[in-house]
Order: C-alpha cells, then structure tokens, then sequence
C-alpha cells in the first residue's frame, strides 16, 4: 500500500514539474513587431497612429522620480514591472504600447491568426474596453483630471479599413 502511494506521488510530481514546461507561454513581443503588419495603408497605418499618441510617449511624461516609481510605471510601461524572458522583444521605453491594450501578441501574432478575430481571441487577444482602460485612467493617479472614455476612444482610435472599421 506504501509503495502505491509513493508511485502516485512521484507520478503526480513528474505531472508538475512537466506542465509547466508544455504550456503555452503569452510572451511580448513589442510594438517594433506589431509594426512589421500594422503600419501599411491598408490596414489603416496603426502603428503611426500609436506612435503619434500620448500613450506611446508615456514614460517621457514622467518627471524626475517618477520614471523608477513602480506606482507610476504599471500604467506608463507596458513592460515596467514584468519578467521578461530573453525571447521577449518589448521596452520598458516604448511606453504604453499595443501589448498595454490588446494582451501580450505571441500567440495571436500570425497572420492566420490575426485575420480572424475569434481566433486572435482564443489566442489571447484583448478587444480593449472601458473597465481596461480605467485600470490606468483613474483617481489613483496624482495627476488624474477625470476620464471620459468615448472622447478618449475617439483620440486613440486606430480602425482597420481592410476589415471594413
């Protein structure tokens, strides 16, 4: 009866360790990699789009001890505060990049993927709402002058005219 046990607890041990080196990891991969598809005309130029908007400057908007305050960075750096692996392509300077809003991309990023929304969505894709957006544009912010999301939907919007947006 000992020996049984002890077989189904190295058993389940073995299925431990080894889960987690066969599930699939969500890395990010930067809005440089985001660019390669989403910056051409038919697509509606969204990485130009981003790249002009506050939210990409975000960490320029930091003053002096700001820029090493984590309260700050979670919401001025898509990869403040994360452990990236040596895979992952993202910079703490990019600011609040596509990965901020949309999840972190390697697993939706194919082109067979990206072309079918529900598909990029079973990946890990996030359709950005008003509840994400409030988790940084909020009164925990000591510069916090309110939030109204439709105007601010409006100044960050990025369709894509080939899906017909």
């Amino acid at each position: 009866m000992f020996t049984r046990f002890l077989s189904l607890v190295l058993v389940g041990g073995l299925l431990i360790a080894v889960a987690p080196a066969n599930a699939q990891q969500k890395e990010f991969i930067g809005a440089a990699k985001c660019k390669m598809c989403h910056n051409k005309p038919p697509q509606g130029e969204q990485y130009n789009k981003w790249a002009a908007s506050k939210h990409s400057k975000a960490m320029a908007s930091l003053k002096g001890d700001e820029a090493k305050n984590p309260k700050c960075l979670k919401c001025h750096s898509t990869a403040a505060g994360l452990t990236l692996s040596d895979t992952q392509t993202i910079t703490i300077a990019e600011g609040v990049s596509c990965e901020s809003c949309h999840g972190a991309g390697s697993a939706y990023k194919a082109p067979a993927i990206m072309k079918d929304q529900a598909k990029a969505k079973a990946a890990g894709m996030i359709i950005p709402d008003e509840a994400l957006c409030k988790k940084c544009h909020n009164a925990e912010s000591p510069h916090f002058k309110g939030f109204d999301y439709k105007t601010a939907l409006a100044k960050i919007a990025h369709p894509n005219p080939s899906r017909g947006q």
